[in-house]
């Protein structure tokens, strides 16, 4: 209610600047000239009304159009290379802390200043967010608007930190429009309905969020949590309608089943270590008998992976490497498909997993998902952004579950593969930095002695290779 008030606070003084500046809205062409005069330091009733006109300007701009507002951004609104090297030359030459002041001010793109602006505008930080998530679109075939985005990404670090962050349970009763976000912003286990929702808040299940005081009603990232017996291997039952609610009270393990990020233009920031934490520990202090904290999740690239490899367009992970690692089931395969070559039959039985025997394909699927993400370079090209994620939080692969979900989705992106990660809370801070400092994959004993059998197999193919 007090954001809502603020910002039609903001809108009244807007419209009363806009009065006093004669303002008329006239679309794109002026774009350029709303930002010149939006910095050149008006007062605040006149600067909150640029500011909504640049957004509004924006707004009524096509998709050519904005790209070339970007260009402009990037052409006219960066430092003044002369004042930077004076002011270099000033600093190495006395070292003192004005001239060390002096040099951060003129280094300092005008952008960020203008940005900072144009977010006191009513909504100016979705306005924000919603600009990047285009930007990003540009950047693929325009590295000239890099400048741009790193000013933003710079600005939102310091408007999105964890001090601004809001944690809150979302239930069955929270605001429509926050559970029709749900619906709309989860793409790891789509909700289908409202029933599907309603069950997925019931009493067995838990739907945290965080939040920012500028995008009340927007769930930055949320994570859906079932609270149930034992570490689950297959989805289906997770998300079965018709599943009896358990008594949470007597569950041993809470499975994270769904995480989603919702803001495109806030991509490159860190909300999920934040978030995974602090769940962690709301859960413990709710449920003490809860010994397993592990998700269920999915595997993006591995299809992807598996097919680029058998064409030797996978990088690190080569068709000699992938022929290395189906030797040892050249018989079986063959016999269910009649191809001699196991890269060849195990394409072959992927083709129809939905009728292929899975004592089959089991094993050998269960041996590629550990070798994609436990023996595949961390940032090497391809590596799995799932595995990515949970593993620079501080999680250990746990297990390879084949078969886990055979929807068309699911098939689609990782043969049906899902992986459990495991969450130990003593542990994850060694596991984070064994991760992220040393790029080691963290997994348990099961899957480190499986590890240790195929490693040489994986050096053997990069010699070859």
């Amino acid at each position: 209610m007090k954001h809502h008030w603020f910002e039609h606070f903001l809108e009244r003084i807007a419209d009363r600047g806009r009065e006093l500046l004669g303002l008329r809205h006239d679309g794109a062409s002026q774009a350029g000239a709303l930002c010149r005069a939006l910095l050149s330091g008006r007062g605040e009733a006149s600067g909150t009304a640029l500011s909504r006109e640049v957004l509004r300007a924006y707004q009524d701009m096509d998709r050519n159009q904005r790209r070339t507002f970007f260009r402009l951004l990037a052409r006219e609104f960066g430092p003044a290379p002369e004042a930077v090297r004076a002011a270099a030359e000033e600093y190495l030459r006395s070292g003192s802390a004005e001239a060390l002041q002096r040099l951060g001010e003129v280094v300092e793109p005008p952008r960020q200043e203008l940005f900072r602006r144009i977010n006191r505008a009513p909504n100016g930080t979705a306005a924000l967010v919603a600009m990047r998530a285009e930007l990003l679109d540009f950047l693929r075939d325009d590295a000239s608007l890099q400048p741009i985005d790193a000013d933003l990404r710079h600005l939102f670090a310091s408007w999105f930190n964890r001090g601004f962050l809001q944690l809150e349970r979302i239930g069955w009763h929270s605001p429509a429009n926050v559970l029709e976000k749900l619906i709309r912003y989860d793409t790891v286990q789509a909700i289908t309905s409202w029933d599907d929702l309603r069950r997925r808040l019931a009493a067995d299940r838990r739907c945290f969020a965080f939040f920012h005081p500028a995008l009340p009603d927007e769930p930055l990232i949320f994570v859906e949590v079932a609270l149930v017996h034992g570490m689950a291997r297959e989805a289906g039952p997770l998300f079965d309608l018709n599943a009896p609610v358990l008594d949470p009270t007597g569950a041993d393990t809470a499975m994270f089943v769904s995480i989603n990020r919702t803001q495109r233009g806030l991509r490159g920031l860190s909300f999920g270590n934040f978030l995974l934490k602090q769940v962690l520990e709301d859960l413990q202090q709710e449920f003490p008998l809860l010994g397993t904290y592990a998700t269920l999740s999915p595997l993006p690239g591995f299809a992807a992976m598996l097919r680029a490899a058998a064409h030797n367009e996978a990088g690190d992970f080569t068709r000699v490497r992938l022929e290395a690692l189906l030797a040892e089931f050249r018989e079986p395969l063959r016999q269910s498909t009649n191809v001699d070559h196991p890269v060849d039959a195990l394409f072959t039985l992927l083709d129809h997993i939905d009728r292929t025997p899975r004592d089959v394909l089991t094993a050998p699927l269960e041996r590629l998902a550990l070798a994609y993400v436990g023996l595949m370079a961390p940032h090497a090209d391809g590596y799995d952004p799932v595995a990515n994620f949970h593993l620079s939080n501080g999680a250990r692969l746990e297990r390879v579950n084949p078969f886990a979900d055979l929807s068309p989705a699911r098939v689609e992106e990782s043969y049906g593969v899902m992986v459990n990660y495991r969450y130990e809370p003593d542990d994850v801070v060694e596991y984070h930095e064994a991760f992220v400092g040393e790029g080691r994959v963290m997994v348990s004993a099961p899957l480190r002695r499986a590890l240790q059998r195929i490693e040489p197999l994986w050096v053997k193919g990069a010699a070859i290779a």
